[in-house]
């Protein structure tokens, strides 16, 4: 297994739709609103890193998201 953070920049105004649409996704253990740089913080459970390249182009995939940055550990 292997665990990742992903920070999501997004359009302000669908915060809402897009928290809900992120956490739909199976592989999601946690999402939230945050403050700052980045607008929600999302916390997954991959088998790989190829499972991991999918669920973060699923995510900018998502209407209103406008980039990620993903933190893979080991």
């Amino acid at each position: 297994m292997l665990n990742a953070c992903v920070l999501i920049k997004i359009v302000p105004t669908k915060a809402d739709s897009i928290l809900e649409a992120v956490k739909t996704i199976k592989e999601v253990r946690k999402a939230y609103l945050t403050y700052g740089r980045f607008d929600i913080v999302t916390f997954l459970e991959v088998e790989d890193y190829k499972e991991l390249r999918e669920v973060t182009i699923h995510i900018n995939e998502i209407p209103g998201v406008r980039s990620t940055e993903t933190l893979a550990e080991g």
